[in-house]
Parts: structure tokens; C-alpha cells; sequence
């Protein structure tokens, strides 16, 4: 069952967004996914390409690597959504100069208005070494913010480590 708000969070590959799609899938509403990815070399294009391959035709995908509040504002009860992925959509921003900490609480409060069950995934960033570049460093720093914002209203947090599940915050029941 999805709670209004899902966070799911995990490492690159860690099976979170399979995780994430089983989950709005269970739903049994109609499935929206919400593509923030963007292409600028081959390696992406190849990775975009596989995701949209591996999801079957009863998915409603809307790409938008920006302003998923409008997104978010236009989703109705009898739809579930999956945003594939925060990290993505924070990355687009902070490369497009955008006032991050605003687009950040623009987010949230979408989130909570949604008339959807949303599942939002992210990645879990913090575990590594300290980045070497101050762009790093920001994005990172940024990432863990976001990911605590969203947390903190989410009413369901799972960690997705080697494909397995396991739930760090259960306030669905």
C-alpha cells in the first residue's frame, strides 16, 4: 500500500527505483511516472532509454527535469506517481542556477498538496568521501538537505541497499 508520500532512497543501482515502481503498482491506480532525467551524452541517453524499455505500456510517463510542482499540481486521487528522481531534478537545477532552497520548499509544499500518492525517489549521498570541488560539495550538501525535507513529511522512508528494502520511517498504518 503507498502512503501519501513515499521517500525511497539508496545508492546508485541499489534497486530503488524498481522498488519504487513495484510499490505505485500496487497501488492499483492509474501509474504515473515522472521522468527528471535530461540527456547530454551518450551514456545517459542509453540509461534514459533503458528504464523507458523496462516500463510496460500501462505507465503515463511525463518527462520534466524542472518544475515538477506544476506536475505534481495537475495529478488527481485516482492516479498514483512516481518521481524517478530527486537527485536528477536537484542536479538539473543547481546547473541551471536556479534558487535551489526555494525550488526545494516549492517541492514540499507540492508534495503535501498532491492529491495523489506520490513515491519521490532520491539517492543517498552522504556515505562517501567529501567531494574534492566546491560544485560537489554544494550538490551534496544540497541532496541532504532535500532528502531530510522530504523525509520529514513523508509518511513512509525505505533505504534500498542490494535490492533490499528496509523501512526507516512507517507512519501508513
Amino acid at each position: 500500500m503507498l502512503p501519501k508520500i513515499s521517500l525511497v532512497l539508496g545508492g546508485a543501482a541499489s534497486g530503488k527505483s524498481a522498488y519504487a515502481e513495484n510499490l505505485v503498482l500496487s497501488m492499483g491506480l492509474a501509474p504515473i511516472y515522472i521522468a527528471t532525467a535530461q540527456s547530454f551524452d551518450d551514456e545517459m541517453t542509453a540509461k534514459i532509454a533503458a528504464h523507458q524499455e523496462a516500463r510496460d505500456a500501462k505507465w503515463h510517463t511525463i518527462e520534466e527535469p524542472i518544475d515538477l510542482p506544476a506536475v505534481l499540481a495537475q495529478r488527481s486521487s485516482d492516479q498514483a506517481v512516481l518521481i524517478d528522481c530527486a537527485t536528477l531534478w536537484l542536479s538539473n537545477l543547481l546547473l541551471g542556477a536556479h534558487d535551489l532552497d526555494a525550488r526545494c520548499a516549492d517541492l514540499v509544499t507540492a508534495l503535501q498538496n498532491c492529491d495523489a500518492p506520490v513515491a519521490v525517489v532520491s539517492n543517498e549521498v552522504g556515505q562517501g568521501v567529501v567531494p574534492d570541488n566546491a560544485l560537489a560539495r554544494r550538490f551534496r550538501n544540497a541532496q541532504g538537505r532535500l532528502n531530510q525535507q522530504i523525509a520529514s513529511i513523508a509518511d513512509r522512508v525505505v533505504v534500498v541497499m542490494a535490492g533490499l528494502p528496509m523501512t526507516l520511517k512507517d507512519q501508513s498504518q
